[in-house]
């Protein structure tokens, strides 16, 4: 969905908007972050409202008549933000969304995910799940929830991920190391990281350099739906658990993912229920490769 902030261009996947509303009056909520506006209360649901261009640019400029909100689900949770007019809907593949370069933004100060031509404007996808996080980061990937599980063994399994938020490969890399995981390989999106399980998968030692592969969703260049079905499609690869840990599951794309043969699923930011899910699917794979050389 392409939509204007400020005379500017900016993209959100449907997957995540619940609703287009006109604007209802906010109530102001004290000590609260500057680019949150406040709350308000359509059909007994409290939702916060994020007003997306005080936070884009610092600026809060008069409210407009034809102002809008687009509301949010991800993450299990609901999130209006404010912006002046909606522009469309554009049928855009993954292939065609670009990642901006390190010179439009770099670590976790870049807000924008990908960069998608519609029609003749260039459009700045952007990270949702970074702007909530940032403004409430209780909300997201609590590394706390990995400390309460107390001690744990060193693992040297090999772990692939593919996520392309630069704050959250932060925080789940942070997650997974606090957990004992010692081998671990992030990638920027879907494509990347096919590329690199495409250029292994002959390898003999294939199995030495990948254990599971944990994938999100929605990436620019190939989603995550589309690396599952490459993984489990190919004859090297398919035994290979997957994970598809992402902010938008819910049942439509339960069923997707099961369809195509994801392991498991599930909801950010459930840091401590991945790594459980992680133990277990490693220890599996590694009994069934124990098997299979046993069978040889």
């Amino acid at each position: 969905m392409k939509f204007k902030v400020m005379n500017e261009y900016y993209g959100i996947n449907v997957a995540k908007v619940v609703e287009i509303m006109m604007t209802e009056k906010v109530k102001p909520m004290p000590h609260s972050h500057p680019s949150v506006e406040g709350f308000f209360k359509p059909r007994d649901v409290l939702i916060t409202v994020i007003n997306l261009g005080q936070y884009l640019t610092g600026e809060r400029k008069e409210y407009g008549d034809r102002d809008l909100f687009i509301i949010t689900g991800f993450n299990k949770m609901m999130v209006a933000f404010r912006v002046d007019s909606i522009e469309g809907i554009s049928r855009i593949s993954w292939k065609s969304i670009q990642k901006p370069d390190k010179t439009l933004g770099s670590g976790d100060e870049s807000v924008a995910t990908g960069i998608a031509q519609c029609d003749d404007q260039l459009v700045t996808v952007l990270d949702f799940e970074k702007i909530v996080a940032e403004i409430s980061p209780e909300t997201t990937i609590q590394v706390s929830e990995i400390d309460e599980m107390g001690d744990r063994p060193i693992n040297q399994a090999p772990v692939v991920i593919a996520e392309d938020s630069v704050l959250l490969q932060k925080m789940i890399l942070d997650s997974l190391q606090r957990a004992g995981f010692t081998d671990v390989r992030m990638f920027n999106n879907g494509q990347e990281c096919w590329n690199y399980l495409d250029g292994i998968k002959d390898d003999p030692d294939v199995y030495e350099k990948v254990s599971i592969v944990i994938t999100d969703l929605e990436m620019p260049m190939m989603d995550g739906h589309r690396l599952t079905k490459l993984i489990k499609s190919d004859p090297h690869l398919r035994h290979l658990p997957i994970v598809i840990f992402s902010s938008l599951i819910d049942e439509q794309m339960r069923a997707k993912g099961k369809e195509l043969g994801a392991d498991e699923q599930l909801s950010k930011p459930e840091i401590g229920h991945l790594v459980h899910i992680m133990d277990t699917l490693i220890s599996r794979y590694e009994e069934q490769r124990k098997n299979d050389f046993k069978g040889v």
